[in-house]
């Protein structure tokens, strides 16, 4: 593989990275500050996208239908939140994937039934499109590069509302310890509540962000969703900066594992068998790391601190 290739995939390595940062932030957060598995977090992406391809056709601009989409996002996530999720709390695990897995069949179903099946493309807004020259004789897409830079952006305001704001610290505090934030007097089903709108508005800005890369279809967050559980056992669950890092440490080896794993094979391989053993190794790597690292680190590469 040439360098300028090897340095494309780790740029779409980094800016898939960020996309799980922002679903998996959500997440985390749900599942360490509430102890909730939610399964239906990402047809929470899927609905970004399809709320921003919505705006954008309807305002004929896709900064406009981003700001539309944003907070009917997180007016649907504090909907499910009101009519399903507040109760399940108190339930076993097993009673919330399977809850949460009704979710994703409903809302998928009714995704078919509103927009249909054929997949939207969402246009580029003009600001962004076009390439950089990198290097000479490669151009790399602004729009890649503005994804990239909006979500380290998002990753730093995250950082600073988590670390430095008051509810940032109720939100880690309750991640510690919930049932003696809860004894101190806060109010502790409206924290959840404003953790699962926020995490259901960032789902829903990634998926935004990515529909004018990617076809806008029915279950277009079944994949997004298995990575960030992935990220966020990695990172350690209910870490923000674990999620960030453990993003962009599996955007990395998605991409540049389907990228490197055939030519590696071709050592050993004809080239037929090494595309199909590449392949299918490349599928495997995300997992075979998350196992390495969780035989070494069984909490993850950041945890939270308890007790």
């Amino acid at each position: 593989m040439s360098t300028q290739l090897l340095l494309v995939q780790a740029l779409n390595g980094l800016q898939f990275g960020v996309l799980l940062f922002l679903v998996a932030a959500g997440l985390t957060l749900v599942f360490g500050v509430m102890d909730f598995i939610n399964l239906a977090h990402g047809v929470q992406y899927m609905l970004g996208a399809y709320l921003g391809a919505s705006f954008a056709a309807w305002t004929g601009g896709f900064w406009a239908g981003l700001v539309l989409a944003l907070p009917v996002a997180l007016a649907c996530g504090l909907v499910l939140e009101v009519l399903v999720f507040r109760h399940l709390y108190d339930r076993d695990h097993l009673s919330q994937v399977l809850a949460t897995f009704g979710v994703i069949l409903f809302l998928n179903q009714a995704v078919r039934a509103i927009w249909g099946t054929a997949p939207l493309q969402v246009p580029m807004p003009e600001l962004l499109t076009g390439g950089i020259t990198l290097m000479p004789g490669l151009q790399y897409p602004v729009y890649r590069l503005a994804i990239l830079g909006a979500g380290l952006a998002t990753a730093g305001l995250l950082w600073l509302l988590v670390e430095r704001t008051r509810v940032g610290a109720l939100v880690r505090a309750g991640a510690t310890n919930a049932p003696m934030v809860a004894a101190l007097g806060v109010d502790i089903r409206r924290l959840f509540m404003l953790v699962f709108g926020f995490g259901a508005m960032l789902a829903g800005f990634a998926g935004v962000m990515a529909a004018p890369i990617l076809s806008v279809e029915p279950g277009m967050g079944d994949t997004v969703l298995i990575l960030a559980f992935v990220v966020i056992v990695i990172g350690g669950i209910g870490s923000v900066r674990g999620a960030f890092l453990a993003a962009l440490l599996v955007g990395l080896i998605e991409t540049l594992g389907r990228s490197l794993m055939p030519d590696l094979m071709r050592l050993f391989l004809a080239p037929s068998p090494a595309r199909q053993a590449g392949a299918a190794i490349a599928s495997m790597l995300v997992y075979i790391a998350m196992a390495a690292i969780l035989a070494v680190r069984p909490q993850g590469l950041f945890p939270v601190r308890t007790g």
